[in-house]
């Protein structure tokens, strides 16, 4: 048994999604240079990823690979997932900005407990919109 490159992967997140389609369709393959690229994610850049497999099912993997990128195995319901209505959106949105101003959001940590300065901070802003909302008000009369 011979083994030849079928695909060669700059990822190994896609280099697994790819052996995984693969597998699944019955066609055995391997995702060679993961340790080297794991240990030092940079190597992954340099070296690729390579899926081999045995020559006798190459080409039919190569086929099922191309096709996959076309879209042909794509499924319409999965890409096009329901959007929120707009409620959702209004809150999610004004959550996220009210936890950015007092500080929650630090680096890709989770939000901290919020301490005395961001319960401060809050007050600040919620008096700060209530006076544009009734200067607004105002405006109107």
């Amino acid at each position: 048994m011979n083994l030849v490159e079928i695909a060669r992967y700059q990822d190994v997140y896609e280099a697994d999604l790819a052996a995984a389609f693969l597998s699944a369709r019955g066609i055995e393959v391997e995702v060679t240079e993961r340790f080297q690229t794991t240990v030092d994610p940079l190597m992954q850049r340099a070296l690729g990823l390579r899926l081999i497999g045995r020559s006798d099912q190459a080409l039919e993997a190569c086929d099922l690979l191309a096709r996959a990128a076309r879209g042909e195995f794509a499924d319409n319901d999965v890409d096009n997932p329901p959007s929120a209505d707009p409620t959702t959106r209004a809150v999610g949105r004004g959550l996220a900005l009210t936890l950015a101003a007092m500080g929650a959001f630090w680096g890709n940590s989770l939000p901290r407990r919020l301490r005395m300065v961001h319960w401060i901070g809050l007050v600040l802003i919620a008096c700060v919109v209530a006076l544009y909302v009734i200067a607004s008000l105002y405006a109107w009369f």
